[in-house]
């Protein structure tokens, strides 16, 4: 049976689903929904022809290497604006964690154009995002890159469900709690060899690792 991720959020934030603190298996952990039209959405720095719907079919079946998405990990208030940008291969669920010392857009970009740039083209092809300001630089990592950019609609963040998915594993490392701040390179290093070693049941029990060097010498072939 196939249940929708609209139902699955509304038992969490039902009677039934507080009691039983079901919020803590959602990707925020959000003890109160959101009320619909809170979040700021910015359409204007987004263009139409660059959401999701646009996106080619064979990212969503995920048959082409090379196909990413991108979130941020956020911290509390008291820690100030840093945070962690998550980024995962679609297919290899290849995981990469980069610091952020605040949410401003054009380093964000810049970071993901580090992060990227040493791979092949074929293994940078794409990048989803949400709506979110911090990825409203989107033509600087264009530039920068050369990879086509998608984005989510808004109040849509199962449509990059598996970045959203990354986000909880890396919670256990990286609760909201922690000071973002105290994070070294080498810490992030250290939770994405953990999460790319560990073998995974949709990859056929191989490791994250293992099937993105598979998927980099195909395309180098």
């Amino acid at each position: 049976m196939r249940v929708s991720h609209g139902t699955i959020y509304r038992y969490a934030y039902s009677r039934d689903g507080r009691a039983e603190k079901f919020y803590q298996h959602l990707p925020r952990h959000r003890r109160n929904r959101r009320p619909q039209g809170t979040r700021k959405h910015y359409g204007c720095q987004f263009l139409d022809e660059l959401a999701i719907k646009h996106r080619p079919e064979a990212v969503g079946d995920r048959v082409q290497f090379g196909h990413w998405e991108c979130d941020l990990v956020m911290f509390r208030k008291e820690f100030g604006k840093a945070n962690a940008t998550s980024l995962v291969e679609r297919v290899s669920r290849f995981a990469v964690v980069l610091k952020n010392p605040d949410r401003q857009s054009k380093p964000v970009m810049e970071g993901l154009i580090d992060g990227l740039s040493s791979l092949p083209s074929h293994a940078r092809q794409l990048v989803t995002f949400d709506r979110g300001m911090e990825f409203s630089a989107w033509q600087h990592m264009k530039d920068g890159l050369g990879a086509d950019l998608w984005f989510c609609d808004p109040s849509a963040p199962w449509q990059k469900g598996t970045v959203e998915n990354t986000n909880h594993r890396l919670r256990r490392y990286l609760p909201r709690k922690s000071d973002p701040t105290a994070f070294t390179n080498q810490y992030l290093k250290s939770i994405c060899d953990r999460i790319y070693a560990t073998p995974r049941k949709c990859l056929g029990y191989q490791t994250p690792a293992e099937v993105f060097r598979t998927k980099l010498m195909e395309g180098a072939a």
